[in-house]
């Protein structure tokens, strides 16, 4: 996307194709976590001068700046006892359950001091191994 124009169309576009389903405590439950990334690039081009105080634009050196933005929707826990989840949506729950009880233990992990220094699980789901970098405390 190199617009505004279209990542709203992105967004929409990967918001209409979500997975929802009903269950007996939600008419449309989300079947599946959803992660939009944003990465934006700012182009700064800092002009030379010559000697005589022209411009030089071949000599124009330009610097970039980056920003990664991940918005995240995460789909509920579930109890399949209080859903009445069976077959295919059984399976769906379990896996968002999964996913959200790895994502729980790399943030619990991250925030213990007695755990400093010890592994943190990124690799138990694709979501952590997605959302890594942001969770990591690597941001400039």
């Amino acid at each position: 996307c190199n617009s505004a124009a279209d990542m709203l169309r992105c967004l929409n576009d990967g918001s209409v194709n979500r997975t929802t389903g009903a269950t007996l405590m939600n008419e449309q439950s989300s079947r599946s976590h959803s992660i939009f990334t944003l990465i934006l690039e700012q182009r700064i081009r800092r002009r030379s001068l010559v000697g005589d105080g022209a411009v030089d634009n071949a000599e124009a050196a330009t610097s970039y700046r980056t920003a990664k933005f991940h918005l995240v929707d995460l789909a509920g826990s579930e109890r399949a006892k209080r859903t009445g989840a069976v077959g295919s949506r059984f399976k769906e729950s379990v896996s968002i359950n999964a996913g959200l009880l790895a994502l729980g233990n790399v943030i619990s992990a991250l925030g213990d001091p007695a755990k400093r220094g010890s592994h943190v699980p990124y690799r138990e789901s694709k979501l952590t191994r997605l959302l890594q970098d942001s969770l990591g405390g690597n941001s400039r």
